[in-house]
């Protein structure tokens, strides 16, 4: 099994449009629905995926779920629901009568004060609901992450995207090290190793696994086999490079360490809690 923890599904041709991606960006503006992604992803195992809504629009959260009723290739929804909103508790308590909606996202300008208006209280809601929360962060907007942690310890935190370090094939960031191993004092904080060839900060991207296994090791030094989860970005990741070129960077990685059930699906079942299809 595995459950690639991170897609977007979105139809530009709907009569509403869609709010992202926009229509200049030739690459991205296209339908892309859950049978796209299975065509590249089950030749490579991929057994479903938990989507992460891109679009800011609330009512596209329902349009996901209502994908999933009749595709059980998605076996969760990371929604968009903003927090610090008066109506943010009556719009997870509505989304997450579905069981598949999972959690949320929040990028990082949310975590800038945690203090300002409603946004602790709203996590704890998703506490209360047992949800689980994903953080969009780069390397200086990792303490912030932390400390919500440390606030809220029953939150289950799931950093996106390798916590958006740089890859050069050498040493990584200092500051995003120390961040991470901050993160890792905290036991319900996961990290997402997903997009992984979009960390590269060299063109040509490269295909070659030691080319990433300086950030790879810093995250398995910090994360352990427990914490880590795999995901792709799709079809973000396209920018970078194939789908099959990245899945098997990662592949070849967590094999070597004798962990791919844990880093492929089991781990993610642990943050996301995601259902049984």
């Amino acid at each position: 099994m595995i459950i690639d923890t991170h897609t977007h599904f979105y139809d530009p041709t709907r009569p509403e449009g869609v709010p992202w991606p926009p229509a200049d960006n030739e690459l991205l503006y296209r339908t892309v629905l859950p049978e796209h992604h299975r065509a590249l992803a089950a030749p490579e195992g991929v057994t479903g995926t938990v989507v992460v809504e891109a679009s800011a629009w609330l009512a596209d959260n329902q349009w996901i779920l209502d994908l999933a009723a009749d595709d059980p290739w998605i076996v969760g929804l990371v929604g968009h629901v903003d927090p610090n909103r008066e109506e943010f508790k009556g719009d997870i308590d509505r989304l997450a009568a579905n069981s598949l909606f999972r959690g949320i996202r929040c990028g990082g300008g949310y975590f800038a004060d945690l203090e300002a208006g409603s946004f602790l209280a709203d996590m704890e809601h998703l506490v209360a609901r047992d949800l689980e929360l994903d953080a969009l962060v780069g390397p200086a907007d990792l303490a912030q992450v932390v400390e919500l942690a440390r606030r809220l310890p029953e939150l289950r935190i799931v950093i996106n995207h390798c916590g958006g370090v740089g890859a050069d094939g050498g040493d990584p960031d200092p500051v995003w090290l120390d961040a991470i191993a901050q993160a890792t004092e905290q036991p319900q904080v996961f990290m997402k190793v997903s997009a992984i060839m979009e960390q590269s900060r060299v063109e040509p991207v490269p295909e070659e696994l030691d080319f990433y296994r300086p950030i790879l090791d810093a995250m398995w030094d910090a994360f352990g086999a427990d914490r880590v989860i795999y995901g792709s970005n799709w079809p973000v990741s396209d920018r970078a490079g194939s789908f099959k070129a990245a899945i098997s960077i990662v592949k070849a990685y967590f094999g070597e360490k004798g962990v791919t059930e844990k880093y492929f699906w089991q781990n993610s079942k642990a943050a996301y809690k995601w259902p049984d299809r």
